[in-house]
């Protein structure tokens, strides 16, 4: 049975577990709804770059920012095409595009449903990220063909408006109703390294965990400090506040726990993990990876190294649907505390 109540108490909980205990109950769940030698490969691109009047800030492509990144146009629906082919062509399952608007405008949507299309008609999972969303728009997506829509909700509700202010997180919230509402999966997660304290990770996980349903894809960053950003530059002068590899692995094992059936998917900030802090992640119930030599504008493993690391591993890249989407998600087997506990009795 999969829960949505999750109480704050209870996540910090799984926080303040020894580290072997914790990993041990992750990697337990994780192996009852996945494969333990699988991920899937991921592909992320960026299909309109800068420019962004959201002032959030860990981001480069944010007009706010002194980061040296230049705004660019909506790509030619031609190009993103092919580079979801050469995506496909080197193992990718599924194709990510990101655009840094705070929504899209709707002389934008004809395009973008276009793209959605195309790179379907390859046998591709699709994603998106374009900011906020009307219901209308999320329609557009969802008849055009989309898989999943992509709005993080970034940290927990108490830390947002250090990162944030020309949103609030009641908007973010209201995106992902949106996307939901339209029969969209959900991909929404967040950046851990930002400054914030353990309670705010706490306030991270709970937030999506007790959602409705959980997200299908959960995308798990670590911070990467970007010169120019307001948290980039004030990060690099206080190297302390970076969240260490052991407290970057618990959240991973704490979000897996929480939601055993969606794809926990180790994001931004690997370039920068050793293969032992990775193997570690995959241990937790992480079993996606975005591959490829870049993440929007931040840099990535590449492909040679992703190969190397899953043969050291014997990891395989996965082929086959995913959990949620399979069986249709949490919906009509979610459970309350209760209910889960009466299943083991």
């Amino acid at each position: 049975m999969i829960r949505t109540d999750w109480t704050r108490e209870e996540i910090a909980e799984l926080f303040d577990l020894p580290f072997t205990e914790l990993l041990f109950r992750a990697a337990s769940v994780h192996r009852e709804h996945h494969s333990a030698d699988e991920v899937q490969l991921c592909t992320l691109l960026s299909i309109k770059t800068g420019g962004c009047p959201e002032d959030c800030g860990y981001c480069s492509q944010s007009a706010h920012a002194d980061s040296g990144v230049e705004a660019t146009k909506l790509m030619d629906v031609r190009q993103v095409l092919q580079s979801a082919a050469q995506a496909k062509d080197a193992g990718s399952q599924r194709f990510c595009m990101g655009a840094a608007w705070r929504n899209p405008k709707e002389r934008d949507m004809p395009k973008i449903v276009e793209i959605v299309k195309g790179v379907r008609e390859m046998g591709m999972e699709t994603c998106m990220t374009l900011g906020m969303l009307t219901p209308s728009q999320a329609e557009q997506l969802k008849e055009a063909g989309l898989d999943y829509y992509n709005h993080n909700i970034d940290t927990g509700p108490e830390y947002y408006e250090r990162v944030i202010t020309t949103r609030n997180y009641e908007d973010r919230l209201t995106t992902l109703e949106n996307v939901r509402a339209a029969g969209i999966n959900v991909c929404s997660g967040g950046i851990v390294g930002m400054g914030e304290t353990r309670e705010d990770r706490v306030g991270f996980v709970h937030t999506l965990a007790t959602l409705e349903r959980h997200p299908e894809s959960v995308p798990v960053n670590a911070l990467v400090p970007v010169k120019g950003t307001p948290l980039g530059d004030m990060l690099a002068d206080t190297p302390m506040a970076k969240i260490d590899d052991i407290e970057f692995v618990r959240t991973v094992a704490v979000a897996r726990i929480c939601m055993p059936m969606s794809m926990v998917r180790l994001s931004a900030g690997r370039e920068s993990m050793s293969d032992a802090t990775q193997a570690l992640a995959f241990m937790a119930g992480a079993n996606s990876i975005f591959t490829g030599e870049k993440l929007l504008t931040a840099p990535n493993a590449g492909d040679d190294s992703d190969a190397a690391l899953f043969a050291r591993l014997g990891l395989k890249a996965m082929e086959g649907q995913e959990p949620m989407r399979a069986v249709g998600g949490c919906s009509g087997s979610c459970a309350t505390k209760a209910e889960a506990e009466a299943e083991l009795t």
